[in-house]
């Protein structure tokens, strides 16, 4: 399974966190604030006060530009709106699959730089800092097409929150690589839909996936937190 969903889950931050450690040592988020203090847990927020909920809305992999991107994320959502809220999400083996051999083979020889400076900033502003040992915003040299590390399938893995170009092409050539894909990777056919209820969880593999949350619920509260499990360098 590429993501799984659970009902009914009235858990702690700290036996959120357990239950991360269950699959390997949690990552921790490069810029985002501290819940309580607490570096390993995100807090996932909106409410009448936002002016927007950032790149969350757009199609994307977790923390794309880490070295070594989280492998997977756990979101436990506590409040949640009467209608709406409803998080994508897509299956990049299936994206991959649909591309003609020709397209397999030319991609497959690419990489492409991910950065996380306009993403961090523009989504936690004043509020977000480096964490120690950071001098710079997270930047990463990927191959757009990945081979899971587990079940050796290949996966797109480019995404418009922290993808910026392809490494070794004209500008002009690297956005129209990526605007095709990024528009392939939104079609409805590889997709699945989620429809929260307070204390559902999500655990979906980034490796292999990306996601994006609906803001349609304005000015209603969504509310929770998210782990993530530390992961490899993309191959």
């Amino acid at each position: 399974h590429q993501v799984i969903f659970f009902r009914e889950q009235t858990m702690t931050l700290d036996e959120h966190k357990a239950f991360g450690r269950r699959f390997g040592k949690l990552h921790v988020h490069p810029a985002a604030p501290s819940t309580d203090g607490d570096q390993d847990v995100v807090t996932i927020h909106a409410d009448a006060n936002s002016t927007s909920v950032s790149g969350g809305q757009m199609w994307h992999t977790d923390v794309s530009a880490d070295e070594e991107p989280p492998m997977g994320s756990i979101l436990h959502l506590k409040q949640v709106p009467e209608v709406g809220g409803d998080t994508l999400f897509a299956s990049m083996y299936a994206a991959y699959e649909a591309l003609s051999n020709e397209m397999k083979n030319f991609l497959g020889g690419l990489k492409a730089w991910h950065s996380s400076e306009k993403r961090h900033k523009a989504r936690y502003g004043h509020l977000g800092q480096l964490r120690d040992g950071l001098n710079t915003y997270p930047k990463a040299l990927h191959p757009i097409v990945r081979t899971h590390p587990v079940s050796g399938k290949r996966a797109l893995f480019v995404n418009t929150v922290f993808t910026t170009h392809i490494e070794g092409l004209a500008k002009f050539e690297s956005d129209a690589i990526l605007k095709f894909l990024y528009d392939h990777i939104a079609t409805p056919e590889f997709q699945c839909r989620f429809r929260w209820r307070a204390n559902s969880v999500a655990f979906w593999d980034n490796r292999c996936t990306q996601h994006r949350a609906l803001w349609d619920y304005f000015p209603d509260t969504r509310h929770g937190y998210r782990v993530a499990v530390c992961g490899d360098k993309p191959v």
